[in-house]
């Protein structure tokens, strides 16, 4: 690797990190850098007083902006903004490792503390560090006791800033421990690669229409007004929005319920009658909370109207995907209103009343606009291209599944071609509104990982007409059509269960299953590995010895948690998804493409007007890498000045 240099900063801004983001916090005119300790090489950390005037020394400028240097740090993109801001220099990620990211394809947490504490380190981050960071980070509430000051300096509490000063070491100090530990697992380079493309997307960001922005606030502001006073004119309630009272009102009304959840509401407003409907409908109006996603925006957007680091590279440690940061562009509403450009045209112009005439519910028209506030900016437009049914696609050339993979080489259309298979009727019968299309459609959305009633119930099978009786059958129909895939499950399983209980390298297909230093590896096509730490065979919820390992639960602590075939081919599928689309992404920039933003299986451009075309964009999305021989890969994609959903 070279020469070293491990750093970790603390600083001040005005600006919140958690609800805007490191480029907007550290953008604000008041961030400062307060402390920086380094490790030159691996040697004893150091921390400079830059708060009370002590320079950094010119080694460590020097290493700082020489890319021959690697410059190490957990979260390495916070570092790297803030002295690219602090300095006014762009400074290349090439030339940065992020232990947070080695740890995270080690699936270890994605907390400095969490992977200290997992891998038992001499030194962990001491626990003082949050009530540190409270007290010299952000501004403070002016009160008589501290003087009406609103921001607290070293000179305020010398004791405190002292201990500040020996947090910001140990912080190197635990980030080395780690490297040191991990050594032995260090990133490979193409994920190296791939983190440096990451980088330059969130470094690049994507331009905001402030102006939608603002007035999908105002509407919804001013929606909520009128609702809440019709709902109280409904019901004469001090507070309709409040739930014990709403519940209350309904009882008296004759309704009794346990829940206002959303869900339960949408239920009841189907089946109530005149004001009791009408005030239901007005509760699951108002509790919608998209308009929070534009508060989101409005809070990240940086002073170039635009919002960066909305993706967080191996955010989702399992299978290595991104995760959404910030905005959480990953659940954004789907649009569906036919004439989304007048809608927008509306919102855009204020024209509220105009808003509330045309369609049936204001907040749902908000809530399909807000990908819209996404926008390319002047001179360009977005290119949208996605891969068509990536995973059925990645599962079936797993599993070996041939007439479905034959139905991706030809005409494509899985949803007619399953129910085709399952109910033995010729595809030609089966049209777009038939009911066995339907039941084709519910099967592949939800049993390709082994789910079973269950699963279809959550998709929506019973809304959709399904009868409780139908969905047995429904699931040994899509089995049956479908051995290879049933199959690979289970070889699945097997493989990873003979990993770990024989410590015997096992291989499944393209895929190969290894114990090594405590931890289960997947290796995955693409020659990357997924990571199941400290794996053991031990009694699962039906009685029987299935397959554990330690990871983040659902209560977000470090937990022991179970596992099976389906669910680590459903990983694994999503694993090698994300693999295709990172590929692809490397081709599209090394084209010359800018990536703005991309999603699960689809990549935004913004691309100047005149140049390219979405055809030349979609065949390079199709191009298969090289270790996908004999997957048929299709893309399709679309040109339109703001994001939306084709």
């Amino acid at each position: 690797m070279g020469r070293t240099l491990a750093i970790d900063i603390e600083t001040y801004s005005d600006v919140d990190l958690i609800s805007c983001g490191v480029y907007k916090y550290s953008s604000s005119p008041h961030f400062e850098i307060l402390l920086i300790a380094y490790s030159v090489d691996d040697e004893e950390t150091v921390c400079i007083d830059v708060a009370n005037g002590e320079e950094p020394p010119k080694e460590f400028i020097e290493m700082l902006f020489d890319d021959t240097v690697t410059k190490t740090a957990f979260n390495a993109n916070f570092e790297r903004t803030c002295f690219s801001n602090f300095y006014q220099h762009s400074f290349r990620p090439e030339a940065w490792r992020c232990t947070a990211v080695q740890a995270a394809m080690l699936a270890l947490p994605l907390s400095l503390e969490g992977v200290g504490a997992v891998l038992g380190l001499d030194k962990q981050k001491m626990t003082e560090g949050k009530e540190l960071i409270k007290y010299f980070c952000s501004p403070c509430k002016a009160t008589k006791s501290n003087g009406g000051r609103i921001r607290n300096l070293p000179k305020d509490a010398p004791e405190k800033w002292r201990q500040f000063k020996t947090y910001c070491i140990r912080d190197v100090d635990v980030e080395k421990q780690i490297r040191q530990r991990l050594a032995k697992f260090p990133i490979p380079r193409r994920e190296q690669e791939i983190y440096c493309l990451d980088q330059r997307i969130n470094d690049r960001g994507i331009m905001v229409d402030r102006n939608l922005v603002n007035h999908a606030v105002a509407c919804d502001l001013l929606y909520k007004e009128t609702a809440t006073a019709r709902a109280y004119e409904l019901t004469g309630l001090e507070n309709p929005n409040s739930v014990s009272q709403l519940k209350l009102w309904l009882k008296e009304k004759g309704l009794e319920v346990d829940s206002l959840a959303k869900d339960t509401v949408k239920d009841l407003s189907m089946k109530a009658e005149g004001d009791v409907q009408e005030v239901l409908k007005l509760r699951l109006a108002t509790s919608k909370t998209s308009v929070k996603k534009y508060e989101a925006i409005d809070r990240s957007v940086c002073a170039e109207n635009r919002v960066h680091g909305l993706l967080q590279f191996y955010g989702a440690n399992r299978t290595g995907r991104w995760a959404g940061r910030l905005v959480q562009i990953h659940n954004l509403p789907q649009n569906h209103l036919p004439d989304l450009e007048l809608a927008r045209a509306l919102v855009s112009e204020g024209r509220y009343e105009e808003v509330e005439l045309f369609y049936e519910s204001t907040p749902n028209v908000l809530s399909e606009l807000i990908r819209t506030a996404f926008v390319a900016k002047p001179g360009c437009r977005f290119i949208i291209s996605d891969y068509s049914a990536i995973e059925a696609r990645v599962l079936a050339w797993l599993a070996g599944e041939e007439w479905r993979l034959q139905v991706f080489e030809t005409h494509g259309k899985i949803y007619e071609a399953s129910a085709s298979a399952m109910f033995h009727v010729p595809i030609e019968e089966i049209t777009k509104t038939s009911p066995l299309r339907q039941k084709g459609k519910i099967s592949e959305l939800a049993l390709g990982y082994g789910g079973a009633v269950g699963a279809l119930t959550s998709m929506g099978a019973l809304k959709m007409g399904l009868t409780e009786e139908e969905l047995p059958g429904l699931v040994s129909t899509w089995r049956s059509a479908n051995p290879h895939i049933t199959a690979f499950w289970w070889a699945v399983d097997e493989a990873a269960v003979t990993a770990v209980r024989d410590k015997k390298p096992s291989k499944v297909g393209r895929v190969s299953f290894e114990y090594k230093s405590g931890i289960l590896f997947v290796t995955l096509p693409s020659g990357r590995k997924l990571s199941y730490v400290k794996p053991r065979m031990m009694l699962n919820k039906f009685g029987r010895e299935g397959l554990t390992y330690e990871g983040i639960g659902e209560s977000k602590k470090w937990m022991r948690l179970e596992t099976y075939g389906p669910k680590l081919v459903e990983n694994i599928v999503q694993a090698a998804s994300r693999d295709i689309l990172a590929e692809a992404m490397l081709r599209l920039e090394k084209e010359g493409f800018d990536i703005v933003c991309h999603v699960h299986d689809e990549v935004v451009l913004e691309v100047p007007d005149g140049k390219s075309s979405v055809e030349e964009v979609n065949e390079i999305m199709a191009v298969n890498p090289v270790w996908t021989e004999g997957l048929p890969l299709k893309a399709a994609g679309f040109e339109s000045p703001f994001y939306k959903k084709d």
